[in-house]
């Protein structure tokens, strides 16, 4: 295959995200198809065919189902709001494209499930827009886990923060209404619950409780609306393995603007990461002389693939773009049938149904089995 005919759908910023991702994959990674920029879809014509321009693909539509119809549209990424994903990944899956969704997969499990089934069935591949786990520091992290630097881990610990809905007197728009789902757990609990996938598994059990600092917002005409989804979660969990978790999400934290961290405890140590100082981790080996026992700072570096794909020396940073870029790179691999780390529709289905179950203990104030 030398190219690969793209459709985006959607161009807000997650769509100029998956631009900037398919115009970069090749110069990065060298191997691989030609992503060929072919078709637009916006809302309406003007906008489209002015993203189109901006972006650099062949042609644009006010009509998404025009660009899932087009021949030459191999692959549609789909960066919409999260109600609009289920209905255009189902009609691109059965027009027999690979589609690459933005997380989360749906705004209902019944979505979701529906979503997986039409991948299956049309045997194309899927990929959702989990890209912290195609940080090469948390690809390391997985490393020392899989080689026991840290001894048996005992203990995890979630928190994922951001301040844009802190202010109280922030407008009332379209994620603060139920059709967009449940609030922070699904807008936010499903990265953290990607990294859980990747590194241990899933989860097997959960206990959750849901919180509104603000009951209502004001409108852009005037008057004042209440809030239909919920900013603040807390969560107890059990891995699979049987190793206890806690997660705690919050979209209303002042000063907080890009923050998941991670914690995880062992019987031999402790690694320590911070998704705001992305290209850093900590790690305490309590293996170390008592005299140098500490925490130590490592930095990103070549060492750290596929770091060296963008930069040749240590400690310069990548950035969350960049993230997007291997992600697409992983999304060609699976394409072509190569090895890919990529979390697929059916693997985001587990993803959805942990999110569900938090959701109905919340509702239920009880544990609920995943």
């Amino acid at each position: 295959m030398q190219s690969i005919g793209v459709g985006l759908i959607g161009t807000g910023y997650m769509g100029k995200c998956h631009a900037l991702a398919w115009n970069g994959v090749k110069p990065v990674f060298g191997e691989g198809p030609k992503p060929r920029l072919v078709h637009l879809a916006e809302v309406s014509a003007g906008l489209a065919a002015r993203r189109a321009e901006e972006f650099g693909f062949e042609r644009s539509t006010g009509d998404w189902r025009a660009l899932v119809a087009d021949p030459e549209v191999e692959v549609v990424s789909i960066t919409t709001p999260n109600a609009f994903h289920a209905e255009m990944a189902i009609a691109a899956l059965e027009a027999g494209k690979h589609v690459w969704c933005e997380k989360p997969m749906a705004v209902t499990l019944t979505d979701a499930e529906r979503m997986a089934a039409a991948a299956r069935n049309s045997g194309r591949i899927t990929a959702l827009g989990y890209n912290y786990i195609q940080n090469p520091v948390i690809r390391h992290i997985g490393k020392l886990l899989e080689e026991g630097a840290i001894g048996e881990v005992n203990h995890v610990r979630f928190e994922m923060d951001e301040d844009f809905m802190a202010d109280p007197e922030a407008l009332f728009y379209w994620k603060s209404e139920a059709s967009s789902g449940y609030g922070a757990l699904d807008d936010f609990g499903v990265h953290p619950l990607s990294l859980v996938l990747v590194l241990f598994g899933g989860v097997a059990r959960v206990m959750a409780r849901l919180a509104k600092p603000y009951a209502e917002r004001p409108m852009r005409d005037g008057g004042r609306r209440a809030v239909e989804t919920w900013d603040i979660a807390s969560v107890l969990f059990e891995l699979r393995s049987g190793v206890s978790g806690v997660m705690a999400l919050n979209r209303s934290a002042w000063g907080r603007k890009g923050r998941i961290a991670l914690q995880i405890f062992g019987s031999k140590g402790t690694i320590s990461y911070d998704q705001e100082r992305m290209n850093e981790f900590q790690l305490y080996a309590s293996g170390d002389r008592a005299t140098e026992q500490g925490f130590r700072t490592v930095l990103a570096a070549p060492a750290h693939p596929p770091y060296d794909r963008f930069i040749p020396a240590p400690g310069h940073g990548l950035g969350f773009n960049e993230l997007k870029i291997i992600e697409c790179h992983e999304f060609c691999n699976a394409i072509a049938g190569r090895p890919a780390r990529i979390i697929g529709f059916a693997e985001g289905l587990e993803i959805e149904r942990s999110v569900h179950a938090m959701a109905q203990s919340h509702r239920e104030d009880q544990w609920i089995s995943v």
